[in-house]
């Protein structure tokens, strides 16, 4: 898929450009709560709507009754859910998480964004929740 087809492209981009404006007056170094609370502030300055750390149900297979439930750091404007984390390195277990929670959730788009390292760090997840197949995008 070519960038300009990216679903939901505007949004994430404003929701990236936010988690820099952070990073970049924060740095490294802090506890992952202390970025959500930035970040929140950001999202409100840009009239991003949010909700933060909302319980989300979480479903199995075709099964029509929720399951349980978990909460995402964010989910932007109904549409991309948000995962944050603040460590030196994501692992694959990080990005094991937020393709669960994309599918647990039924949410087709989600970022996985890294404020621990030097450099902020993002990652664009796609799920096809027609055929389960994820993707992810640069």
């Amino acid at each position: 898929m070519a960038p300009s087809e990216y679903k939901y492209k505007d949004l994430t981009h404003k929701i990236i450009g936010s988690a820099m404006r952070v990073h970049s007056f924060l740095g490294n170094g802090f506890q992952e709560v202390i970025y959500q609370r930035a970040l929140a502030y950001e999202f409100n300055q840009s009239d991003i709507s949010f909700q933060r750390e909302q319980n989300q149900e979480i479903y199995y297979r075709d099964c029509p009754e929720p399951i349980g439930t978990r909460r995402a750091d964010f989910i932007v404007e109904g549409k991309v859910l948000v995962e944050l984390k603040a460590t030196t390195k994501i692992e694959e277990v990080h990005w094991a998480q937020i393709l669960n929670y994309l599918r647990a959730y039924r949410f087709e788009v989600g970022l996985l964004i890294n404020f621990g390292e030097k450099s902020l760090s993002f990652k664009r997840f796609v799920l096809d929740l027609d055929s389960k197949a994820d993707t992810t995008t640069p």
